[in-house]
């Protein structure tokens, strides 16, 4: 169960995203798509990092807060009539609830996608109660 403050935390995330994702990939700093979930055993986050190699994404856990980020530098010779894809640097900032482990976590980069994945404190977990 996510406290009042962390569904807030995840709607101004959300709305700065939204604001700021218009900035796309121009320039040398983008913000890649993510999508953020939670199930009955653990919280995940899913960043479309396509083309990034894993020593080039840093992941870092302070304060309840989830920081994914990265930097890379493409090589950019010859006229470009169009360029969508990006290099440079990002970073995404998440908050977490209170109710994962974050000494558990576990991350895998598949296909283009970092799924971040953290287990949730037995004690969070909804359990059934028999009669």
């Amino acid at each position: 169960m996510t406290t009042y403050m962390d569904a807030l935390n995840r709607q101004i995330d959300r709305l700065f995203d939204e604001a700021l994702g218009d900035c796309g990939t121009s320039g040398d700093h983008w913000v890649p798509p993510c999508n953020v979930r939670e199930d009955d055993n653990a919280f995940h986050v899913e960043v479309a990092i396509p083309g990034w190699e894993p020593n080039q994404v840093t992941l870092q856990v302070k304060d309840k807060m989830l920081t994914v980020s990265g930097e890379r530098s493409g090589e950019r010779t010859g006229h470009y009539h169009m360029r969508e894809i990006p290099d440079g640097s990002f970073s995404r900032v998440f908050a977490l609830p209170a109710s994962i482990d974050h000494e558990k976590a576990r991350a895998v980069h598949v296909n283009g996608l970092l799924h971040i994945s953290f287990p949730k404190r037995e004690e969070a977990k909804a359990r059934r109660i028999l009669i």
